[in-house]
C-alpha cells in the first residue's frame, strides 16, 4: 500500500508543480504581449485558479515532508504515551476537517457544472473543472492524514515527525520559526 500512496502524494507534488509553470508561462506570455500591445484574454482568472490548484495540490506532499505548519509546543511536551493519544486526536480532527472540505468544494464544483455557472473574465470557461483542484487536493490530503493516523495508533512515528527531526539532525532548520 506504501508505493501506490507515495505515488499519489508525488503525482499531486507534480500537479502542483505544473501549476505553478502555468501561472509563470501565463504571467510571462502576458508581459510579452503586453509589450507587443496585445492582451492575454482570461490569463488574469487563469492565474487565479491555477494559484488555488498549486496550494491544494501541494497540500498532502508537504504534509509527509514534514513542511506544514504545525504547532506543537503543547503536543511535545506530553509524555511519549499521552502524547501519542494527542496526536491521534489531533489526527482525526485533521481527517474530519479536511473530508468535510473535500467534500463540500466537490459538491459545489457539482454544482456548478449543473448550472453550467462560467467564469465571469473576458473568456467565459466553464467553472467547475478549476474548482475540481479544492476537492482532489484536500481529498488527497485527508488520505494522508488518514495514513498517518493509522501510523500513529499502530504505535509508528508519524513520517511528517520523521522527516522534521530528520532535517534539524542534518543542521537544517529552515522550517523552525
Amino acid at each position: 500500500m506504501r508505493r501506490p500512496l507515495d505515488w499519489l502524494y508525488r503525482a499531486s507534488a507534480v500537479l502542483a508543480a505544473l501549476s505553478l509553470l502555468g501561472i509563470f508561462l501565463a504571467m510571462m506570455a502576458q508581459v510579452v504581449l503586453r509589450e507587443m500591445g496585445r492582451q492575454f484574454p482570461g490569463a488574469d482568472d487563469l492565474v487565479a485558479y491555477l494559484t488555488v490548484a498549486t496550494s491544494f495540490f501541494a497540500l498532502a506532499w508537504t504534509f509527509k515532508r514534514g513542511e506544514l505548519i504545525r504547532v506543537g509546543l503543547f503536543i511535545e511536551k506530553l509524555p511519549p504515551g499521552l502524547r501519542r493519544w494527542m496526536e491521534a486526536l489531533v489526527l482525526s480532527l485533521a481527517v474530519a476537517l479536511t473530508a468535510t472540505i473535500a467534500w463540500f468544494t466537490f459538491s459545489d464544483a457539482m454544482f456548478s457544472r449543473e448550472i453550467e455557472e462560467v467564469a465571469q473574465g473576458t473568456v467565459p470557461f466553464p467553472i467547475w473543472i478549476p474548482k475540481l483542484a479544492m476537492p482532489l487536493g484536500a481529498g488527497i490530503l485527508c488520505i494522508a492524514i488518514a495514513e498517518e493516523l493509522v501510523a500513529v495508533l499502530a504505535g509508528r512515528t508519524p513520517r511528517y515527525v520523521s522527516a522534521a527531526a530528520e532535517r534539524t539532525a542534518r543542521g537544517d532548520f529552515s522550517a523552525e520559526v
